[in-house]
This record gives structure tokens, sequence and C-alpha cells, in this order.
């Protein structure tokens, strides 16, 4: 016997949850695709949405429409930012975030200098007086 799977996708769930992933929140991307904030609520209460609507909040999102039509309920997603509109994967960091610690750290260092010469100055000029 056999037996064939049923994908359940909600449209709804999926705006949702692309919507937090993205960061965006519900006045933003109702604002974006033309609607009240009531109404961007009401489609994410719905099981399926309209085409149109479909097509206008994943160009806002800047995903596939299927990312809000094909995603099943229960499914996972790990999102790396490196999504471009031509589709394809482009990742390649421009920098080592320890690098980038270091130079921090070493621009704390020299305002302390800078703070302990005035410090100083200011401390020399008082003793003159």
């Amino acid at each position: 016997m056999e037996t064939a799977s049923i994908k359940k996708s909600n449209h709804g769930i999926n705006v949702r949850r692309w919507g937090e992933w993205r960061g965006i929140n519900q006045d933003v991307l109702a604002e974006q695709i033309g609607v009240s904030q009531t109404t961007l609520s009401s489609y994410e209460k719905r099981d399926k949405l309209e085409q149109d609507i479909l097509d206008k909040i994943a160009k806002t999102l800047e995903i596939p429409v299927e990312a809000l039509t094909e995603l099943e309920q229960a499914a996972t997603i790990n999102i790396v930012n490196a999504y471009d509109n031509s589709g394809s994967i482009n990742y390649s960091p421009t920098f080592n975030p320890i690098d980038k610690i270091v130079e921090l750290y070493d621009k704390l260092l020299q305002a302390e200098k800078d703070k302990v010469e005035m410090l100083q100055e200011v401390l020399k000029s008082n003793n003159l007086k």
C-alpha cells in the first residue's frame, strides 16, 4: 500500500516567519506592500494567500515566492545573509572579526593615553599658577 505525503504549507505563518527572520516588523512590511498593519495581520492568519499578495510580500522580503508557498509548517531554516537578487549564494566575508576587535582595542587604548596626557597637562598648568 502506497501512501502519499501531503505538504502542509501555511502561507500566513510563512509570511510572519520570514518577516521575523528578515527583521522586518508588521508596520514596516505592511507599509512597503501598501496595506495597513491590520490587513497584514489578517494575512498572517490565513492558510492561503492570493498570488498578487504573495508576489508583493516576496519581493519586499527579497525571497522567492516559493519560500512562502512551499515551506512546510514544521520546517526550520538556517538563513545565511548572503542571498542576492540573482538567486545565487554569494558569501565572502570581507574582514576577520578578531582583527576588528584588536582595532577597537587599539582605538580605546589610544583614547585612554590621550586622556592621561591631557590630565597631565592640566595638572602641570595648575601647578604653575
